[in-house]
């Protein structure tokens, strides 16, 4: 069992930063390819980004490639996402997520373990 906290989510302006972060336990954390999923009420969990177990490799929406950034330190446990030049659009719930698997995935359906979610909310 792997449990997974995220951490760093608030209000911010647009064109604002803002890093989330999310800690994982519970199991060899270098196993897990790592995501980012965001959502809204009434709508579909949204995929973001996700990072390759040694981190060599990342995957991102193409609604926040070049704003935003996912990383790893497999020493703290600990994934990443540093979020650039936001937009109202980017309000949300993010989620991390854990797949113990060797590809970097993209749908939610496919990673096993998630955290519970922090708030990011983006004033115009």
């Amino acid at each position: 069992q792997v449990q997974l906290v995220e951490s760093g989510g608030g209000l911010v302006q647009a064109g604002g930063s803002l890093k989330l972060s999310c800690v994982v336990s519970g199991r060899t954390f270098s196993s897990y390819v790592m995501g980012w999923f965001r959502q809204n009420p009434g709508k579909e969990r949204e995929f973001v980004a996700a990072i390759a177990r040694s981190g060599g490799t990342t995957y991102y929406a193409d609604s926040v490639k070049g704003r935003f950034t996912i990383s790893r330190d497999n020493a703290k446990n600990t994934v990443y996402l540093q979020m650039n030049s936001l937009k109202p659009e980017d309000t949300a719930v993010y989620y991390c997520a854990a797949a113990g698997t060797l590809n970097v995935l993209t749908r939610s359906n496919e990673f096993a373990s998630w955290g519970q979610g922090t708030q990011v909310t983006v004033s115009s």
